[in-house]
């Protein structure tokens, strides 16, 4: 994928203090120590009154698509060198910006990552980077910032997917979404749960076709010109005739909208061709919907979708489907069958993460290497769920006999739960909260972290949307429905093994000391 070659958009695409750090661990000879940082997230979104349950992975494979082609360039380095301290002196010395220049971090670094499009929980590594010291602090900043953003509105999308019911969504925020974060906003949303974008280069490069309808202004064009509402309608039918889409909501949906709807598809259809449908952007959805579909059914024309729009989210959709349910038989239709038909256009709430903003993903230095080889690393907080979890380790996804998901558990690097009788985990931040598992009641203990970098070798490549979607599916059908639930989830256990546990009590009690 090709990236404009802005300074903005390169290798200074990071945080000052990334760089002033890195240059202080150059002056003290720290910059080639080889550390290891881990991505983890802390708290699910809450979109308001309703948290989610999980979370679904997306952007490590843009982060290092992006990666592969920055480097320090000679512009950057230009860049660096007039940078003042706040006494009007140079803030970076040349012999740091000599041993920086040329530079690419993703020559340098190994990470470890799990997969795209699987479901995530909190505490548990999510990308673990490791290489030298100042190359491993440079990312910090680009990689939060393109991975954070990238879960939450996957996750947004995931929930609004199983709202739907499985049914078509369509992403249209590209007008609300913030400058060209729009473009990784979009690709999260496909790998979430919506089916399309509207977003025509974005599609182009992930290889989708766009997908679309028109605006009201055509419609009031039209007006303008004295050719009316049915003008308008048969001027995009004569263009896309297969692919006609009619907003029907510019003058009165029910009144005019609807009936110049059925006039353009009756043409159509004694063309030879079959109209898609309609799209409501406006009004009481739910009930438009069931008066629509009425008319619609009665024109012979059962099977044209309707598309909704109008700030939608995961609620909205659950409360459109409920409403349909309650009604729709009282004006003598099939309550499933009007809602099989749905298509759901999600613009504002989605590529935006209205009710959350932010994921709260941080990346935190967990351990150390040294002659006598690695040593864990841990940060102490007064606020407990801040103490990290130290050292190397891995993350594996245990399974009941159901096959079901039942405890992601995070253990020391050498550790492998698979040939353990018995299992003990531990609650990530609760002292007195801890369980057993007995090997009899598992079925599968699944790692989750793979290589997806080695000092400049893509271990993944070849990524796709549709392997992401494939993973996120699986995921989600081996959880346990009150996990997936939108308003007050079941809590899913992340715990820590017993080895990790104590060790983490140590260096505590170490520190406190």
């Amino acid at each position: 994928m090709h990236y404009r070659k802005k300074l903005e958009e390169g290798a200074l695409f990071t945080d000052r203090y990334q760089l002033t750090m890195a240059q202080l661990y150059f002056r003290y000879g720290f910059h080639e120590k080889e550390v290891q940082f881990e991505h983890f997230f802390r708290e699910y979104p809450n979109y308001g009154s309703h948290q989610a349950g999980y979370c679904i992975n997306a952007g490590i494979n843009w982060f290092l698509d992006w990666l592969s082609q920055v480097k320090f360039t000679t512009a950057d380095i230009s860049a660096l060198k007039e940078q003042k301290s706040a006494r009007g002196k140079k803030l970076f010395a040349d012999d740091f910006l000599r041993w920086l220049k040329g530079k690419s971090p993703y020559d340098f670094l190994t990470i470890n990552a799990i997969s795209e499009g699987r479901v995530i929980h909190s505490f548990e590594p999510v990308n673990v980077v490791q290489g030298p010291l100042a190359m491993c602090q440079l990312v910090e900043s680009s990689l939060l910032n393109k991975i954070n953003y990238q879960i939450l509105v996957a996750t947004k999308a995931s929930r609004i997917k199983e709202a739907g019911r499985g049914n078509v969504v369509l992403e249209f925020g590209l007008r609300r979404a913030q400058d060209f974060g729009a473009n990784a906003g979009s690709r999260a949303a496909l790998i979430g749960g919506a089916d399309f974008t509207s977003n025509e280069g974005l599609s182009h490069k992930m290889g989708f076709s766009a997908k679309g309808t028109h605006a009201h202004s055509m419609v009031q064009l039209f007006m303008a010109e004295g050719k009316g509402e049915l003008g308008a309608f048969r001027a995009y039918a004569d263009i896309y005739p297969e692919d006609c889409l009619l907003l029907v909501d510019t003058i009165n949906t029910l009144e005019s909208g609807v009936p110049n709807a059925i006039k353009v598809f009756t043409d159509l259809k004694r063309k030879g061709h079959t109209p898609i449908g309609i799209r409501l952007d406006s009004g009481d959805l739910a009930y438009l919907c069931i008066q629509s579909a009425k008319m619609l059914n009665e024109a012979g024309f059962e099977n044209t979708s309707i598309v909704l729009s109008n700030q939608l989210d995961e609620l909205v959709i659950w409360q459109i489907i409920t409403q349909i349910g309650t009604e729709a038989s009282r004006y003598g239709l099939d309550a499933d069958r009007l809602i099989k038909r749905l298509v759901y256009g999600v613009g504002t709430n989605l590529v935006t993460s209205k009710g959350h903003s932010s994921l709260d993903g941080v990346y935190k230095l967990t351990a150390v290497r040294k002659k006598s080889g690695w040593v864990p690393s841990i940060k102490i907080s007064e606020t407990k769920e801040k103490i990290i979890n130290p050292g190397l380790k891995k993350v594996w996804r245990i399974y009941d006999m159901k096959n079901k998901a039942v405890d992601d558990l995070i253990t020391l690097g050498e550790e492998d739960p698979r040939v353990a009788k018995k299992i003990i985990l531990h609650h990530p931040v609760i002292a007195s909260q801890r369980r057993e598992m007995e090997k009899t009641d598992i079925s599968l203990i699944e790692p989750l972290l793979e290589n997806v970098l080695d000092k400049g070798k893509r271990k993944t490549p070849g990524f796709s949307i549709e392997k992401a979607r494939q993973l996120r599916e699986k995921d989600l059908g081996c959880l346990y429905p009150g996990v997936k639930r939108l308003i007050n989830p079941h809590v899913y256990h992340v715990s820590l093994s017993e080895k990790l546990w104590d060790m983490k009590k140590r260096l505590i009690n170490l520190k406190e000391e």
